[in-house]
């Protein structure tokens, strides 16, 4: 009779490492990496916001930066609208068109 628990409990227990795998670990390596790039940051990075304005850091307080976005017009926004994937990918773009 302690067969069928053993088994049925066994196969959640496989269930919940899958999800952790597939699920969770790659959501927390993620926000590492994020949190990684914010913190690199500095005055002159090229980087993008989540909201897709482009720009060049011009000054870094405590949790904002200043993105000069056009000669003379700057833009005040928090670290954590700095976007990791979209600076990258602006990177890139930047690189290949040299």
């Amino acid at each position: 009779m302690d067969a069928p628990f053993d088994s049925s409990m066994l196969m959640i227990l496989a269930i919940l490492l899958v999800f952790y795998f597939f699920m969770i670990r790659p959501q927390m390596q993620k926000a590492k990496k994020e949190k990684q790039f914010k913190e690199s940051t500095n005055k002159g990075d090229k980087v993008v916001t989540i909201g897709g304005v482009h720009g060049k850091i011009t000054d870094m307080g405590e949790s904002s930066v200043t993105l000069e976005v056009a000669p003379n017009i700057r833009l005040k926004v928090e670290k954590s609208a700095l976007s990791l994937e979209a600076s990258q990918q602006y990177k890139k773009d930047v690189a290949e068109k040299k």
